[in-house]
């Protein structure tokens, strides 16, 4: 441990079980000295077991609907007032489809439910950074950051709508965190991670031969929840201050393979 994190304060988001990224990082940041509280939506928090990530890490755990500018609202405002003081990271670890989850296909979406889901993946993290910025609640030189998925810049048939919703996260990243850099000296960045076998990510179609592909696809192997995690410390941490509006792959090297030497020996008869 390094101490990259000593005495900041913070939010994550999105924590479920102890294979969720949030969980992870949440576990990093305490052993790098760093302060957080833990919010999750009521629901989510019902399906989890924040109540134990909250007991290994000593903090608070406040109940928030993403999608909620009130709920927001009083999230910034209660953790900033036992915190002691402006936050300096945030994590934004939410994702979910309704479509994926009925099985309903990229062509024959239900378009209520294409909305739940933009709304909760995506459009939640403009709902937040503007409550954040409203209430300057940001330390100067802060650092923000959003989970992505490549699935945003290429095609993936069954993530479905899930790859509309991270590509507007990303631009909100870029176009909020312009504002957020040049009012505030705020950094925001999503990193595009792995497949990861988390809660969510079993609920893609095929998912499981999907890991095994992207695994055989990068030079590096595929990052873990604890990698993404170690990668989130960095871009939290004081070392990245001037690394802004950037989708970040952590991804050992999937992102740039054309094909591997791992995948074509599948075709040879």
């Amino acid at each position: 441990m390094y101490n990259l994190l000593r005495g900041k304060r913070g939010i994550i988001f999105g924590a479920l079980d102890e294979n969720s990224i949030a969980w992870k990082t949440a576990e990093r940041v305490r052993e790098e000295g760093g302060y957080f509280v833990l919010t999750n939506s009521p629901a989510a928090m019902r399906l989890g077991s924040i109540s134990e990530l909250s007991i290994l890490t000593g903090a608070q755990v406040i109940a928030a609907d993403a999608t909620s500018v009130e709920d927001l609202e009083k999230l910034v405002d209660s953790a900033v007032e036992i915190l002691g003081g402006k936050i300096d990271f945030v994590l934004h670890s939410i994702g979910m489809s309704v479509n994926v989850r009925k099985g309903n296909h990229y062509t024959n979406e239900n378009y209520e439910y294409t909305e739940r889901g933009w709304n909760v993946s995506a459009l939640s993290f403009h709902k937040l950074l503007q409550v954040l910025y409203k209430k300057e609640a940001m330390n100067e030189w802060g650092s923000i950051v959003a989970l992505s998925y490549m699935a945003a810049q290429r095609v993936f048939p069954d993530y479905n709508d899930m790859a509309d919703n991270k590509a507007y996260l990303e631009s909100v990243a870029r176009s909020f965190g312009y504002f957020f850099g040049k009012d505030k000296k705020v950094r925001v960045n999503t990193i595009s991670q792995s497949p990861t076998p988390t809660k969510a990510g079993h609920g893609v179609k095929g998912f499981d031969e999907f890991i095994e592909f992207a695994e055989k696809m990068s030079p590096l192997g595929n990052a873990s929840a604890l990698d993404c995690a170690n990668y989130a410390i960095a871009m939290f941490s004081d070392l990245t201050k001037k690394v802004t509006l950037q989708n970040l792959y952590n991804d050992g090297g999937f992102s740039n393979v054309g094909v591997s030497q791992e995948v074509l020996e599948n075709f040879k008869k």
